[in-house]
């Protein structure tokens, strides 16, 4: 007997009631999941039989010609391009899919490839919403440059595979799922667009975002080529440390007793050296020729009392002769020579993970929050803790801030000089040189001291940001991929969310800087150091002889927002640093309090010139010689002695009332190390608060500070008619407060100002198919109930 088939009987009712079904569907523009399945049935009938077979009946219609009466207005639907950006290919009648549920309802639209980005047009008329408010100028919401696309999987149904660039010769998907390295997910279907159109929007694709290519075809070169920026502006808001000045400056605000090196100026010394960077004055001329830059340390900051930190680029000493030894030797003298005889000695690559095994990490990290659909996110959160702990990366976090706290120890408590080093001296020392600064110098906790602390210490300090990020997509440099500089930021992240008032920037700040890492507009983050971005920059200027091409820099914020979004970068609970009252006595200087209680060492002031200054001098020799060598035979700092000394330091710190403009340590202990949820989890809608999280406590507090501004204008006001020689009132900063206040009637979510178009449910809900299969296995209905099982292997 023949079993019935459902699927036919849906054929001759789809082909029975073809009209209605054909008006029905051209007069949606955003289609469910029953119109989806009809228009896939209607394809897979035109596909039966092979590419070119078709059905017996004439009055099959194709979905190209359901959209036909649209086609014109759609094909004038293009992202309005950049100075500089050319369209490569385009496909139409693409279908973007959403991901609030599996459903797998989606919006039609045009898929386009740039020279800077793949973008889909949607055929829907924009609204206006809460996501224009924070609108990027150079991306939209629907918007991928091509340095963020991090993987491109290609499949059907549920089944996908990883496209790499040597699988795409004549062959195309019917559904292209795009992995951002912003964390972003996107699935489009290419059944319904043409087979020429759907192969080469694939293929172009895949070529410019995965191919190998030359640094010459990133769009930055285009762009800057087609527009140009007041540099004279720029350089009054952030330091950029590309001149003598800027370093000389930086280095009199901290009381430095270094010396500038201006020979590598022109980079005749080493390309990989800054133009302009700080030795101790006792490295000589000569000292700075040799081994390329490796082993010359490098001053980063000085502290009060007089010691300072340096890095550098560490030497193999595992050779036939004595030089490298002997170098490394008078360079750590002359280090020595900087305050008191002492210095410390820290090699990095020994304590903390390589840039491999960060790598490694970040890739079993990010998995979690690269979700699909709704029922991945459910059986992803029934291991979340335990998968986070396995990974590795919040761990790794910790330890940059333990060592960062260790180095702190040594200038505040101690009062010695510490050397770090690495052996490249630009990945692992920026990270920690950054840290030290950053907890014990408040300049550097406000937005233009953050914006010049990256530029001293990871720009001009040589981090190599294009081998690090690979937009260029080099096999030879696969293995010098690694998210540093991103691993920084989390730190950065940790210690801001802990102590919020000392920082001026917001954690906003912070993913947007994240995000611009992978904007291929910004030669901050374009090149390996100065000598690479100076002699490609001159070589690609059109005015060779003359200067250089210029480029904006990440600083240059109104390239990609306007003044209301950037309002949002400033903290509201920012508390500024009191202003001295003239009326007290000038011998008065108040210090920190946390820094009065911390016990300081023999020799924290200079001996006074009298009696007995060659014996004083002479003893300190000879102490400084034996704190030399205890600090260079020392072992390891993960010693037990050093931990508990780490451990009395915090503690003694802690005890003390908290001064945000004095220093400033994490607390690392169980869960004070935290996911940063705004980067991670702002694009999964099922974690997204609506009307809570953070956002809400940030709106009422920018609300009272708003009033409390406007009162504060109005005071100002009210004494400029009354005191004749008053200049008048002086205006004040934006902060968030007018934004949010202006669109107090939208309905914000945690997610805020990262906002993408849903149609939010009141209450998450646990997919249907998800609870009968937990019911299934004997699994408690609600996710709450079970435990979290530690066991990799049961993770889904």
């Amino acid at each position: 007997m023949r079993m019935f088939d459902g699927r036919v009987l849906l054929k001759q009712v789809i082909l029975l009631f073809w009209p209605l079904i054909s008006t029905w569907v051209q007069g949606a523009e955003k289609i469910d999941s029953c119109q989806l399945q009809v228009l896939e049935m209607l394809s897979s009938l035109g596909s039966a039989g092979g590419k070119s077979a078709k059905p017996s009946f004439v009055s099959y219609v194709t979905p190209e010609e359901i959209k036909s009466e649209k086609e014109p207005s759609r094909k004038e639907k293009h992202p309005d391009l950049l100075p500089g950006e050319v369209v490569f290919c385009s496909a139409s009648t693409v279908l973007k899919y959403t991901q609030d549920d599996l459903s797998q309802r989606g919006v039609f639209g045009v898929l386009l490839c740039t020279n800077f980005r793949v973008s889909f047009v949607s055929d829907e008329e924009p609204t206006e919403e809460m996501g224009q408010l924070f609108k990027n100028k150079l991306y939209g919401e629907n918007d991928i440059p091509l340095s963020c696309v991090d993987n491109i999987y290609g499949g059907s149904e549920d089944k996908r595979k990883l496209i790499t660039g040597g699988l795409v010769k004549n062959k195309y998907p019917s559904k292209m799922i795009i992995h951002c390295k912003d964390l972003r997910v996107f699935q489009f279907s290419l059944s319904f667009s043409k087979e020429e159109d759907a192969k080469k929007i694939f293929q172009g694709i895949v070529h410019h975002c995965l191919e190998p290519k030359s640094l010459r075809c990133l769009f930055a070169f285009s762009y800057c080529e087609n527009t140009s920026y007041p540099e004279a502006q720029r350089k009054k808001q952030t330091v950029m440390f590309d001149s003598v000045e800027d370093w000389t400056q930086d280095m009199k605000r901290t009381k430095g007793n270094c010396r500038v090196v201006s020979e590598n100026s022109n980079f005749e010394l080493s390309p990989k050296l800054p133009q302009y960077f700080i030795v101790p004055k006792n490295v000589s001329d000569e000292d700075l020729t040799k081994y390329q830059g490796k082993g010359l340390p490098m001053w980063c900051w000085s502290h009060h009392s007089g010691c300072a930190l340096f890095k550098t680029a560490s030497i193999p000493l595992v050779q036939e002769d004595n030089v490298p030894q002997t170098y490394m030797e008078k360079m750590l003298t002359a280090v020595a020579h900087n305050h008191l005889y002492s210095v410390k000695t820290e090699d990095l690559s020994d304590t903390l993970p390589t840039v491999q095994d960060i790598l490694l990490s970040y890739n079993k990290f990010k998995q979690f929050f690269l979700i699909d659909n709704t029922t991945e996110f459910w059986m992803s959160d029934m291991k979340w803790f335990s998968s986070l702990d396995n990974c590795g990366w919040l761990d790794i976090i910790r330890q940059c801030l333990q060592k960062a706290v260790e180095v702190v120890e040594s200038l505040e408590k101690e009062n010695t000089n510490v050397l770090i080093m690495e052996e490249g001296g630009s990945d692992l020392c920026c990270v920690v040189s950054s840290l030290v600064q950053l907890m014990l110098d408040p300049y550097y906790r406000t937005l233009l001291g953050f914006q010049s602390l990256v530029q001293k210490e990871w720009v001009a300090g040589g981090h190599a940001f294009l081998d690090r990020s690979n937009h260029l997509h080099l096999k030879d440099k696969v293995e010098s991929q690694s998210p540093v500089f991103l691993l920084f930021l989390e730190c950065v992240w940790q210690l801001q969310q802990q102590h919020g008032p000392a920082f001026q920037f917001s954690e906003t700040y912070l993913t947007v800087l994240s995000d611009s890492v992978h904007v291929p507009v910004f030669t901050t983050f374009l090149f390996n150091n100065d000598g690479h971005r100076d002699s490609l920059l001159r070589a690609e200027s059109p005015h060779t002889q003359r200067s250089p091409l210029n480029c904006p820099t990440v600083w240059d914020w109104s390239v990609q927002f306007d003044c209301k979004a950037q309002d949002l970068f400033t903290n509201p609970l920012y508390t500024e640093k009191p202003k001295q009252d003239t009326s007290v006595r000038k011998s008065y200087r108040p210090r920190h309090l946390r820094q009065l209680s911390l016990p300081s060492s023999a020799f924290k002031t200079p001996p006074k010139k009298g009696f007995f200054k060659d014996e004083a001098d002479n003893l300190k020799k000879i102490l400084g010689v034996k704190r030399l060598s205890r600090w260079m035979l020392s072992p390891s700092s993960d010693s037990p002695q050093t931990s508990s000394s780490v451990r009395e330091f915090y503690e003694a710190w802690q005890t003390k009332p908290l001064d945000y403009h004095g220093l400033l340590l994490p607390c690392l202990d169980g869960p004070s190390i935290r996911v940063w949820m705004q980067r991670y989890l702002r694009w999964i809608h099922d974690v997204q608060i609506l009307g809570g999280g953070p956002v809400a406590m940030l709106s009422k507090v920018s609300e009272i500070l708003g009033e409390v501004q406007e009162l504060q204008r109005q005071l100002d006001r009210h004494g400029c008619t009354l005191t004749s020689n008053h200049k008048g009132a002086r205006p004040r900063a934006k902060t968030a407060a007018a934004v949010i206040a202006a669109r107090s009637s939208v309905r914000l979510s945690s997610s805020f100002p990262f906002v993408t178009s849903r149609n939010w449910a009141f209450k998450p809900a646990i997919p249907t198919s998800l609870l009968q299969s937990l019911m299934v296995t004997g699994m408690p209905g609600n996710l709450a109930d079970r435990e979290d099982d530690g066991g990799p292997e049961s993770l889904v």
